[in-house]
């Protein structure tokens, strides 16, 4: 039988500002745009974290401030 998908498309890629863990060992990284804190923590170990590039799919954020948003609910 043949079962051949179409083609899947190539999405288009962009150079993206990323953290990137300091951590030997750990993979965990996100994008710029995406996270909270100016300098962020490592969502899987806790540890520092440094800016870097990556050539990542291009993602519309339609949120582009995310580290202006306020962090959690206060509690009264």
């Amino acid at each position: 039988m043949y079962y051949r998908k179409r083609p899947i498309e190539d999405l288009p890629h962009e150079e993206t500002a990323i953290w990137t863990c300091m951590t030997e060992g750990c993979v965990g990284w996100i994008r710029d745009e995406f996270a909270f804190a100016t300098s962020p923590t490592c969502h899987l170990c806790s540890n520092t974290m440094a800016a870097s590039v990556k050539l990542l799919p291009s993602l519309v954020n339609t949120n582009k401030d995310m580290k202006a948003l306020k962090k959690g609910t206060p509690i009264t």
